[in-house]
């Protein structure tokens, strides 16, 4: 457990400093990437269940946008494998629903409730890799501040940041909690589900005086219920950040309404 807390640990912090390199993706307009991202969202998942050629072309999205970040799609494909049990609990009852076939391979028939099932592990992919490019190329601490510059509402974006930080002061915790038990435990692997629960107890307990040891903290320098505007940079929109925007929107809405994988399917099936 211990070397699991260090893992998501190193995760993070390897994730901020992915956010500080030097790239035509890093160097974008934060509100750019975001609007980009929403709007790849947007038309992804608006793309019928039953056009699964049409979802694969969105792949396009996150490869190239990890060139240009000097990010490894590789990694932002593993890392996105974390959410595939949820999308597969959620689409496997497909299989049995939709029993018609749509087409055939050979002699296996292929029914529609592969298709959908198939469709809706592609989305789940297609979101968390953007949304992982996104953080990698911007962090956290710039995606909340392109949020409220964009409009959302301060109380927002400040919970959003408390979340994230407090995410660091919980794994430390337990972190710490686990190292203190294992000092005790003269290699014990395994513990009664009576201690797991005495260990959760502690670990909420801690966590809340670490909080208040924080709030307080804040307090005494001056913090007001809102991140102060002085703490972020405020870089100008540039004419790149305009064409990042404009080229992959208008990219994103012409594979949603143009269907180039259905037209192209159908011309090789003309010629």
């Amino acid at each position: 457990m211990k070397n699991r807390l260090q893992h998501v640990l190193c995760a993070l912090d390897a994730m901020e400093r992915t956010a500080r390199m030097q790239s035509p993706l890093h160097r974008t307009d934060a509100r750019s990437k975001l609007l980009v991202t929403v709007v790849f969202l947007v038309t992804m998942l608006s793309v019928p269940l039953c056009r699964l050629p049409e979802l694969l072309l969105f792949f396009v999205f996150p490869i190239v946008a990890c060139a240009m970040g000097g990010l490894s799609y590789g990694t932002i494909f593993r890392r996105s494998l974390v959410v595939l049990p949820f999308v597969v609990f959620i689409g496997v009852f497909n299989l049995f629903y939709d029993r018609e076939p749509v087409f055939r391979i050979g002699t296996l028939a292929v029914t529609a409730g592969w298709v959908s099932f198939l469709s809706i592990v592609l989305r789940g992919l297609l979101s968390v890799q953007a949304l992982l490019v996104l953080i990698g190329s911007t962090g956290y601490y710039g995606l909340c501040r392109s949020m409220q510059r964009l409009g959302v509402p301060a109380v927002f974006t400040t919970q959003l940041l408390f979340v994230y930080r407090y995410l660091y002061v919980l794994i430390e915790e337990a972190a710490a909690m686990q190292q203190a038990r294992d000092a005790r435990s003269f290699g014990r692997r395994s513990y009664p589900l009576k201690i797991w629960g005495t260990l959760v107890g502690q670990l909420l307990i801690r966590t809340f005086d670490r909080a208040e040891q924080i709030s307080r903290a804040m307090l005494a320098r001056g913090f007001s219920g809102r991140i102060p505007e002085g703490v972020f940079e405020r870089p100008a929109w540039k004419m790149r950040d305009t064409l990042f925007l404009a080229v992959w929107c208008s990219a994103f809405v012409l594979l949603r309404l143009c269907r180039p994988a259905e037209n192209l399917s159908m011309l090789i099936n003309n010629l």
